[in-house]
């Protein structure tokens, strides 16, 4: 997967060591209500498309920008879903720890397609017909599918189960 040259700059100090950094994902929805999933380049799991932003970006702009890049799918932000810390261990074994910021996403434009590094398979999902996803994608998409509920966060104190430290990503 292609790493940002901030990142990079970050890693030759740092080496595997924990960084610190900001994410956003999205849970991207068609006309049909079906859900945008991406098959990860590095891991080959389903997830919603998620990255990092860039110095001086927005996280709304990087959301916009990571959608189009890994999926080929032009969105619109309809609301923040939720935030958290979020722990990765890449196969690579760099560490980070995720300040993730999630949005409920609608698609406006683009054809669905796998960038072939970042996604290797992209596809529309029924929300009760979708893949194998690990917690932290269950999390975002329930959250964001919930039309009633504010944006989610886990309360002082909680131990939420999809935000635990993985083996790896």
């Amino acid at each position: 997967m292609p790493v940002s040259p901030y990142i990079a700059r970050l890693r030759r100090h740092v080496g595997h060591d924990l960084l610190m950094l900001y994410g956003v994902s999205g849970v991207v929805t068609d006309d049909a209500g079906r859900v945008l999933l991406a098959r990860r380049g590095d891991n080959g799991r389903w997830s919603v498309p998620a990255g990092t932003v860039d110095p001086g970006e927005q996280p709304a702009d990087a959301l916009v920008r990571e959608v189009r890049e890994e999926t080929g799918v032009e969105v619109t932000i309809e609301r923040l879903a939720g935030v958290a810390t979020h722990p990765v261990v890449y196969p690579n074994g760099d560490a980070c720890e995720y300040l993730n910021i999630w949005f409920r996403c609608r698609a406006v434009g683009g054809t669905a397609t796998a960038d072939g590094d970042e996604s290797l398979a992209v596809a529309w999902f029924a929300p009760d017909a979708l893949p194998e996803l690990d917690d932290w994608s269950r999390l975002r998409i329930g959250t964001a599918l919930d039309d009633d509920a504010p944006p989610w966060y886990a309360a002082p104190g909680e131990q939420h189960p999809a935000l635990r430290r993985p083996d790896s990503l």
